[in-house]
């Protein structure tokens, strides 16, 4: 622990020097190109890359609108982080009866028992609300509680213009949210392998119930994966999604796909119906064709004199080192010579040997990160640990750990970005005051001769 310290101390270091060091390097350069000429019906749109949260597209995507039932990816999300698939759900009046008459439903009864898992599928593929007031309470006892354990994680993801009042998404002045403040929570939804199972399932049967003596079957709505009801909308690279509309919300629609390695997530708000689809699928198309990945590991260099900024860490430390596994997402025009990053404190509560990040930005967009790995090492013991049990120590191995090379190892990785920014910026501007100073002092003269003007001084020389 007071190594991470240690560490914290020298990124925050790091980044309040490189704020005062990069300058104008950091601003987007007229070649920089960002695709963006694609356009939908929906009056409100994003597409982001799921792994690094990169957005490759918006349209007024911090709009406030209502959710309709894509509210329920939040239900769920909240729901797979508190419960086991097997503790059992039981319907209560409020539950059965509390919901708009004629909405999206399964037909439970009051005191009907199913699994949590059960009732996900319900929620997710057929929508239905009785299912996810039945879920609020199982969590929370009661769906004021549920909505607050729901507004604290859209806070904690980072939304900015949601607030919720329901589980379901049924209209109500007080529940909306944003495309963006959207993609943030279908994005941390997906993280979890069981959700992402539900939303990808075309069918399922919810086996009999205390209630039901025969098994109730389930289908996905969302047609771009299943057919149901047609199959014009059906795309190959679907992985699920959740539907949502009503009146005062019109369509909306958040989607997965995934395609050449590349997973993306799309959300269409107060978009017209049928039109969620075709909006849905042009924009993963656009993206798909105009957007690529790149791993870090697959950095050759990122620098013209082939300097592997990745291996310095590696080289030089066998306690710092950059994660591999790190990617950015840039238009497929760009190069990784033109990305640029920062090396920044970070902390991931899930992965303890994470104490840094660098984060690249391409045309002003974060683009990804890679993250800095505190690797293995014992603390808190003393010298005669490295000893053998029998002899009087541990048995444990320890590593002598010098905090000051620490730092210096991290200052040498954030400075030699900061040098290779230099370096870059530094060779654009030559180029700029040579192709000027040609401009401006060199004629061509009428016998094959150029004219140079050197201090008011004419000097001829052959062509």
């Amino acid at each position: 622990m007071i190594i991470r310290k240690h560490i914290a101390k020298a990124l925050a270091l790091i980044t309040l020097i490189s704020s005062f060091s990069v300058g104008n390097t950091m601003e987007a350069k007229a070649a920089d190109y960002w695709p963006n000429s694609v356009g939908v019906t929906a009056e409100s749109a994003i597409v982001m890359e799921q792994e690094t949260g990169t957005i490759l597209y918006s349209k007024n995507m911090d709009d406030e609108h209502f959710p309709a039932s894509i509210t329920k990816i939040m239900t769920a999300l909240i729901v797979l982080e508190n419960c086991d698939l097997d503790e059992t759900v039981t319907f209560s009046a409020d539950a059965v009866y509390g919901t708009e008459l004629g909405s999206s439903s399964i037909a439970r009864d009051v005191n009907e028992e199913m699994t949590v898992e059960q009732t996900l599928y319900g929620m997710m593929l057929e929508s239905a609300n009785e299912c996810a007031y039945a879920l609020g309470e199982h969590v929370a006892g009661d769906i004021p509680s549920f909505v607050k354990m729901m507004n604290d994680k859209a806070k904690e993801l980072g939304c900015t213009h949601t607030h919720f009042n329901n589980t379901n998404g049924l209209p109500d002045d007080t529940h909306y949210t944003s495309a963006h403040d959207m993609a943030l929570i279908a994005r941390a939804a997906y993280s979890i392998p069981k959700f992402a199972e539900i939303v990808g399932t075309k069918n399922y049967s919810i086996p009999p119930t205390n209630k039901h003596p025969d098994p109730t079957p389930l289908n996905n709505h969302h047609q771009m994966l299943h057919y149901y009801k047609t199959n014009k909308y059906l795309y190959d690279y679907c992985l699920g999604g959740k539907t949502g509309y009503t009146v005062v919300a019109g369509a909306t629609l958040v989607t997965y796909a995934k395609k050449d390695g590349m997973t993306l997530i799309c959300v269409v708000m107060k978009d017209s119906t049928t039109d969620q689809y075709y909006d849905t699928t042009n924009l993963f198309e656009y993206c798909f064709d105009n957007f690529s990945t790149v791993h870090v590991a697959d950095f050759a260099s990122i620098s013209e004199d082939n300097t592997d900024i990745t291996g310095i860490l590696s080289e030089n430390s066998e306690l710092i080192q950059v994660d591999k596994n790190g990617l950015i997402v840039i238009p497929k025009t760009a190069s990784v010579l033109d990305v640029t990053a920062e090396v920044v404190p970070y902390s991931d509560k899930d992965n303890k040997s994470v104490i840094g990040q660098l984060r690249y930005t391409y045309a002003d967009r974060s683009v990804g990160y890679a993250n800095l790995l505190f690797t293995s090492a014992e603390t808190g013991s003393y010298p005669f640990d490295n000893l053998p049990v029998e002899n009087g120590g541990s048995g444990k191995k320890y590593i002598q750990v010098n905090y000051p090379k620490i730092a210096l190892i991290i200052l040498i990785i954030a400075a030699a970005f900061m040098l290779l920014l230099y370096i870059k910026s530094k060779s654009s501007e030559i180029l700029l005051f040579k192709h000027r100073y040609e401009s401006r002092h060199t004629k061509p003269s009428k016998k094959g001769m150029i004219i140079i003007r050197d201090n008011g001084r004419k000097r001829r020389r052959r062509r």
